[in-house]
C-alpha cells in the first residue's frame, strides 16, 4: 500500500444513516477513500461496473434485490472483493455462511441492541480487514477462479505437482485443517471429496465467531459424505469424522479412558484468534507426535506457523494451499517462507492428496448447492 494510493471503497446499504457512517468510518482511517455509495443492489451493481472498487461493503437486507441476490450477481459478472456488513449476520448465522460460500471474503455484525453503539465498535475491525483485503492484489481473480473450480479425480490426477508422488513415510492418524478468510468457501471444495471411508478424524480450526462454526459444519455435512460437525466436549475422536472448533473458543485434544477426546476451553485467554490453530495444532501433537499432519489454507496473519514449526522439529509433515487458489495468502505463505511446506498445493488437488495418503481415490459427493 503506498500513501498516493488510497483504497476505493463502495459501500451498498438501503439505510441513509447507515450510508453516511459507515463512510465516516472508513474515511477516517485516512488510507480509505468512499468513491460512492448505493441505496439498493441495482444500484450497487451498477457503480462496481462504473467505478471498480477495490473492495465493496454490502448489506445483506435491503429491498428488492437483497444482498445476497445482489452478491451473486457481482460475482457471476463483475467480481470485486465483498464485505457483508449487517446486523443479520449475528442473529442469522446460515445466511452469513451462505454468502460466503458463494465469494463474500469476509463479514461484519453490527450489534443489534444499540445501532449507534453498535456500529462504532466495528470501526476498527472494519478498517483492519478493509486493508487487510486490499493487500490480496487478485483478490477478485481468485474468487472468480475458486468459485468455478469443479474437483474431479481426473482432473486433479492431470495436473502436474512439483512432487506428485510425495507420501509420508509413516502413518497418519489424524489431519489438522487450519483456515480463515475465504474458509466457507475454499471448505466447499475440498471437505465433501474427502473419501466416506478416511481412517483417520479431521479437525477444522476456522476463524469465526460463535455460531457461524455450526451452520458451516452443518452446511458441509449436507454436502459429504463424512459426517462434519461442530465439537463439543468429551466428543470422541473417529475415523471419517471433521470436527470443527467451535467458533470464540479453543478446541484441545487429550487422553480419556483409553480415547482420545475433545474439550472445549477458553484457556489459553491471551491468543490474537479464538479458536486458535497454533493452540489445537500443539493439544494433538501432544497426542499423536508427528502423526498429525497439517493442511494450512486460505486466511489472514500466521496463525499456526508456530506449531507447525515444532511438528517439523519432531520430523513430522506439513502442506500449505498456494498463493494462486488462496484467497487471502497469508496463513499459507508464513508456513511457506519459512521453509516448513512438504507440499504447496492447489485447493483443488488437496482433498485428492489426503486421499492419496490413504490409497483412497477421489469422493465425488460434492454437489455444492
Amino acid at each position: 500500500m503506498t500513501n498516493s494510493r488510497k483504497i476505493k471503497v463502495l459501500v451498498i446499504d438501503d439505510s441513509a444513516f447507515m450510508r453516511k457512517t459507515l463512510t465516516f468510518m472508513l474515511e477516517s482511517a485516512g488510507d480509505i477513500e468512499v468513491i460512492a455509495t448505493a441505496k439498493d443492489g441495482p444500484e450497487g451493481y451498477e457503480m462496481i461496473r462504473k467505478y471498480q472498487p477495490d473492495v465493496v461493503t454490502l448489506d445483506f437486507e435491503m429491498p428488492g434485490l437483497n444482498g445476497l441476490e445482489t452478491l451473486e450477481k457481482i460475482m457471476k459478472d463483475c467480481p470485486v472483493p465483498v464485505l457483508m456488513v449487517s446486523s443479520f449476520t449475528t442473529a442469522g448465522a446460515d445466511i452469513t455462511i451462505k454468502a460466503l460460500s458463494m465469494g463474500a471474503v469476509d463479514f461484519l455484525s453490527k450489534e443489534p441492541s444499540s445501532i449507534i453503539s453498535g456500529v462504532m465498535k466495528i470501526k476498527d475491525e472494519l478498517i483492519y480487514k478493509i486493508r487487510n483485503i486490499y493487500k490480496q492484489n487478485s483478490i477478485a481473480t481468485r474468487l472468480k477462479r475458486i468459485s468455478n473450480i469443479s474437483v474431479s479425480g481426473k482432473q486433479a490426477v492431470k495436473q502436474k505437482t512439483d512432487n506428485e508422488n510425495w507420501l509420508p513415510a509413516f502413518e497418519i492418524k489424524a489431519i489438522l485443517i487450519g483456515i480463515s478468510t475465504g474458509g466457507p468457501l475454499s471448505l466447499q471444495k475440498v471437505i465433501p471429496h474427502l473419501h466416506a471411508q478416511l481412517p483417520v478424524p479431521v479437525i477444522i480450526v476456522q476463524h469465526m465467531p460463535p455460531m457461524f462454526t455450526f451452520s458451516l459444519a452443518d452446511r458441509l455435512n449436507k454436502l459429504s459424505e463424512l459426517t462434519v460437525k461442530e465439537a463439543s466436549n468429551e466428543d470422541v475422536l473417529e475415523p471419517s469424522k471433521v470436527y470443527f472448533a467451535p467458533g470464540g473458543k479453543h478446541l484441545l485434544a487429550s487422553h480419556s479412558t483409553g480415547f482420545i477426546t475433545l474439550k472445549i476451553s477458553d484457556i489459553p485467554d491471551n491468543t490474537l484468534y479464538k479458536p486458535s490453530v497454533d493452540v489445537t495444532l500443539n493439544s494433538l501433537i501432544d497426542i499423536y507426535g508427528k502423526s498429525v499432519l497439517p493442511v494450512i489454507m486460505t486466511g489472514m496473519g500466521k496463525d499456526g506457523l508456530e506449531a507447525v514449526k515444532r511438528i517439523k522439529q519432531i520430523g513430522g509433515y506439513a502442506i500449505a494451499q498456494d498463493e494462486e487458489s488462496s484467497v487471502v495468502y497469508g496463513m499459507p505463505r508464513a508456513i511457506v517462507d519459512n521453509n516448513l511446506a512438504d507440499l504447496i498445493l492447489p485447493l483443488d488437488k488437496i482433498a485428492f492428496q489426503i486421499n492419496k495418503i490413504f490409497n483412497y481415490e477421489y469422493s465425488n459427493a460434492g454437489n455444492v448447492v
